[in-house]
C-alpha cells in the first residue's frame, strides 16, 4: 500500500510539472514567434547586420525592440511594431543615451524599493524611454518612465 501511494504522489507530481513546463511553452509562444519575425524583418531591411537579442514591449502602442548592430558597427536599437511596417519602425543609437545602468542609478535615487521585476526599452510619444516596473515596499506594483536621451523623469504610474 504504501509503495501505492509514493507511486501515486510522483507520479500526480510529474504530471503537474509536465502540464505547467507545456502551458508556459505554450504560452510564451506567440512572443516567441513575433520576435522571430521581427528579427529577421530587421536583417532582412539592413536596419541592422547582427542580432543580439530582442523583447516585446507593450506601451500605447506594442513594438518588438531588437538590439543589435548596424553594418558600421554601431550599435543599436530598433523599435518595430506588430504589424513589421518599415515605414514605422524607430531606432535609436546606443552611444545616444543612458543605458539600462544609468536609468536604473537614476531611478532608485529616490524612489522605495522591494524589487525591480524588469527594465525595458521601448518607444512611446515622446521617443524611446526607459519602462522600469517594480514592486514598491508596500508591495503595489509600479511604473516609470525614463527618458532614454537624458534621463529625465517622464511618467509615473504608481499604486496598482
Amino acid at each position: 500500500m504504501k509503495n501505492w501511494i509514493i507511486f501515486s504522489v510522483v507520479f500526480i507530481l510529474s504530471l503537474s510539472l509536465v502540464i505547467s513546463v507545456f502551458v508556459f511553452l505554450k504560452a510564451n509562444a506567440p512572443f516567441n514567434e513575433i520576435e522571430q519575425k521581427a528579427e529577421k524583418f530587421v536583417l532582412d531591411t539592413k536596419a541592422l547586420a547582427v542580432v543580439e537579442h530582442s523583447y516585446v514591449y507593450n506601451g500605447n502602442k506594442p513594438y518588438v525592440t531588437v538590439f543589435g548592430v548596424d553594418e558600421y558597427g554601431k550599435e543599436k536599437a530598433i523599435f518595430v511594431p506588430m504589424s513589421l511596417d518599415e515605414n514605422s519602425m524607430q531606432e535609436v543609437f546606443l552611444a545616444d543615451g543612458i543605458t539600462e545602468e544609468q536609468a536604473l542609478s537614476v531611478f532608485y535615487d529616490g524612489t522605495s524599493v522591494k524589487e525591480v521585476l524588469h527594465t525595458k526599452l521601448g518607444f512611446e510619444e515622446p521617443g524611446a524611454v526607459w519602462e522600469i516596473t517594480y514592486i514598491s515596499e508596500s508591495g503595489s506594483l509600479n511604473y516609470v518612465y525614463l527618458m532614454f536621451e537624458d534621463g529625465q523623469w517622464w511618467k509615473r504610474i504608481l499604486n496598482l
